[in-house]
């Protein structure tokens, strides 16, 4: 099967995929969840067998919506930090992150189960976005979570603008027909990032999909989906 349909059956059915952003980015591969089928056992194996912070992600026009705005803007706002704000990684692109989560049924926020909660909840939100608007899911949001929290909120702008992983997985997710709502969290080696090549050795040993961005990106480009947002 062609690795770009595996990964989308993958997302469907709530198995890891793993997307490798390309070489001339991060040259990083990320582990990624549709968000509604996220409960504390793929929260741990994003803990556990990725490793890097793990991060909720819906579409900039949602998030915008919803009452979010940049990080990097919000920090902007205080004169002292202001100058954080001015610079890049080598990379390039602007950080996709708004602000941090709780949901208000946790205990602390941390655990696997807290976790789990509110990317659920989060997920939530994005449901009633869809079926009952805007409104009611900004009401929602501002009713049932707190900040800040541990569970960061990305937003992913369009592929003109920017093309790190959590573009890509939101991309997918827009592939595989569900809602722009994901789990994800980059795969860690010890002390460095994990390797493409060790990626591939551990998709083709756990059966887990790897996709490369480039991938993701001509599919949207081809199916005229995802492209814009």
């Amino acid at each position: 099967m062609d690795p770009l349909e595996e990964a989308i059956e993958a997302l469907r059915s709530g198995m890891p995929v793993l997307i490798f952003d390309g070489s001339d980015r991060e040259s990083e591969v990320d582990m990624v969840f549709h968000a509604s089928k996220v409960d504390e056992a793929r929260i741990n194996l994003l803990r556990t067998r990725a490793g890097g912070l793990i991060c909720y992600a819906t579409d900039w026009r949602i998030a915008s919506d919803l009452g979010l705005t940049w990080g990097d803007t919000l920090i902007s706002m205080y004169d002292p930090l202001k100058p954080l704000t001015l610079k890049r990684l080598g990379y390039g692109d602007r950080p996709a992150f708004t602000i941090w989560v709780n949901h208000m049924s946790v205990k602390t926020g941390i655990s696997d189960i807290d976790r789990a909660k509110t990317v659920r909840a989060l997920n939530e939100v994005v449901e009633t976005y869809y079926s009952r608007g805007a409104g009611e899911a900004r009401r929602m949001f501002l009713e049932e979570f707190q900040a800040p929290g541990h569970v960061p909120v990305l937003a992913a702008r369009s592929l003109h603008e920017r093309r790190g992983h959590t573009e890509l997985s939101i991309s997918l997710s827009t592939l595989a027909g569900l809602k722009p709502s994901v789990v994800f969290a980059e795969m860690l080696d010890y002390g460095v990032s994990l390797s493409i090549e060790k990626a591939k050795s551990l998709s083709e040993e756990k059966g887990w999909p790897i996709v490369e961005g480039s991938r993701i990106i001509e599919a949207c480009r081809n199916e005229k989906v995802c492209w814009s947002r």
